[in-house]
C-alpha cells in the first residue's frame, strides 16, 4: 500500500465481534476505524489473545463498560499501512499492540517511559481516543495505533504464542524487575497458575530466580514442576506446608482476581518482603497492620508496563524462548471460549486466529 499523506482520509470500514450488552455475548459487528494518521500505523490483526480482563469488561463487572464493545488487547499483526511521518516500522513488519494505544505524552509518567501509569492513558478498547473516536479492540480485522504504542515482534517468536505476552507477559515481567525480584539470589512466589502465572514462572526461571507456585489445590503441581520448571509448589490450604514456608520468600506476585485472603501470604515473606497484587478483586482485603510492621513488609500493586519496558520484555522473551501455552481457536468459538475461561477451563491462554477465521463469520 502507498504511504498516506497528512491529508484527511475517510474512515475505514472494519469488521469484528462485539458484545451489545452486559450479557457479554459476542456476535459479528461492522464498524469504522479512523484514517491512518501521519505518525500511525494500520495493523492487520493476525492473532488476539483472550485476557481475563475481557471477561470482566464484557460482563461490565467493573461498571465501566460501554457497548457495543469489541474486546482484545493482546494483539499481534502485520503493518499494512503507515503514515507519512512513521519511522519505527515498515510495511509488513510484525508488531504487537497491548493494553494502551495512547497517553498524554507530557506528564512525569510518560516522560519516564511509564505511559501505563499516565492518568490520561487511552485503553485499547472500551475507551475513547483523544480525537473522539471510539476504541475497539483486537477481536477485529485491523486496528490503527500511533507508532509509539506498538512494539516490534522478533521473527524468532511464534506469533500466536507471543500475543499473550502483550498483557500477561508484561504484567509479570514488570513487577519482577521493578521490585528487585529478578536474580539468582531471590525467591519469588507466584499465586495462581493461570494465564499470567505460567508465564511468570518462565520469566522467573530465565532470570535465574527461585520460584514457587502457590495454589489452593494440588491440581496443577505436575504442570508447574515438570512442564514449567518451577522449583516448588505450595498448597495454600495446607497448614503444615504454609507453616514450613513462612519467612522464605523475597516477594510474592499474586495474580488471582477472585476474592481471597492475603494474610497467609504475608507470613511467607522474609523481612522487607513485598506482596505485589496483579488481580483486581471485587472486595477489599482485611489485613493486620502488625503483619506488615513486624518485618517491614509491604503490599503493592502493578499494572502492565510502559512501551520501552514492553519492548524490552518482548526482546527478552525472544532471546530466552519464552512463550505462552495457548489454545488456538476460531472466531466462531469465542463465546464458548469465554464460558470456559470463566470456569478456569483453559491451559493457559486462548488465542483467536483472526487472520484465518474471522472473515468466514461475515454474512
Amino acid at each position: 500500500m502507498e504511504r498516506l499523506s497528512g491529508e484527511k482520509e475517510q474512515s475505514v470500514e472494519a469488521f469484528g465481534w462485539a458484545a451489545r450488552d452486559s450479557s457479554g455475548h459476542l456476535s459479528p459487528f461492522v464498524f469504522s476505524r479512523r484514517k491512518t494518521g501521519e505518525e500511525e500505523v494500520r495493523v492487520k490483526v493476525l492473532y488476539c489473545g483472550i485476557c481475563h480482563s475481557d471477561l470482566h469488561c464484557l460482563n461490565n463487572e467493573w461498571h465501566s463498560s460501554t457497548y457495543p464493545l469489541v474486546p482484545g488487547h493482546e494483539i499481534v499483526g502485520e503493518v499494512s499501512e503507515i503514515g507519512s511521518k512513521v519511522s519505527k516500522f515498515n510495511l509488513g513488519d510484525k508488531v504487537g499492540v497491548g493494553c494502551i494505544v495512547d497517553s498524554c505524552r507530557t506528564c512525569e509518567s510518560c516522560r519516564e517511559d511509564q505511559e501505563n501509569y499516565c492518568t490520561k492513558a487511552v485503553a485499547t478498547y472500551n475507551g475513547v481516543h483523544h480525537d473522539g473516536t471510539i476504541n475497539y479492540g483486537g477481536y477485529s480485522d485491523h486496528i490503527v495505533v500511533d507508532e509509539r504504542y506498538a512494539v516490534k515482534i522478533p521473527h524468532t517468536l511464534p506469533l500466536a504464542s507471543a500475543a499473550p505476552l502483550l498483557c500477561a507477559g508484561i504484567s509479570m515481567y514488570s513487577p519482577m524487575k521493578y521490585f528487585g525480584l529478578a536474580g539468582p539470589d531471590k525467591h519469588v512466589g507466584i499465586v495462581g497458575l493461570g494465564g499470567l502465572g505460567h508465564i511468570g514462572v518462565r520469566f522467573a526461571k530465565a532470570f535465574g530466580t527461585k520460584v514457587t507456585v502457590i495454589s489452593s489445590t494440588t491440581g496443577k503441581s505436575k504442570d508447574a514442576l515438570e512442564t514449567l520448571g518451577a522449583d516448588g509448589f505450595l498448597v495454600s490450604t495446607d497448614e503444615d506446608q504454609m507453616k514450613a514456608a513462612m519467612g522464605t520468600m523475597d516477594g510474592i506476585i499474586d495474580t488471582v482476581s477472585a476474592s481471597h485472603s492475603i494474610s497467609p501470604l504475608i507470613g511467607l515473606l522474609k523481612s522487607n518482603g513485598k506482596l505485589v497484587l496483579l488481580g483486581a478483586t471485587e472486595k477489599p482485603f482485611d489485613i493486620s497492620a502488625f503483619s506488615l510492621i513486624l518485618g517491614r513488609k509491604s503490599i503493592a500493586g502493578s499494572g502492565i508496563g510502559g512501551m520501552k519496558e514492553t519492548q524490552e520484555m518482548i526482546d527478552f522473551a525472544a532471546e530466552h524462548g519464552i512463550k505462552a501455552e495457548i489454545e488456538i481457536i476460531s472466531m466462531d468459538y469465542v463465546n464458548t471460549a469465554i464460558d470456559r475461561l470463566a470456569k478456569g477451563d483453559v491451559r493457559y491462554r486462548f488465542v483467536i486466529d483472526i487472520a484465518n477465521t474471522l472473515a468466514a463469520t461475515r454474512s
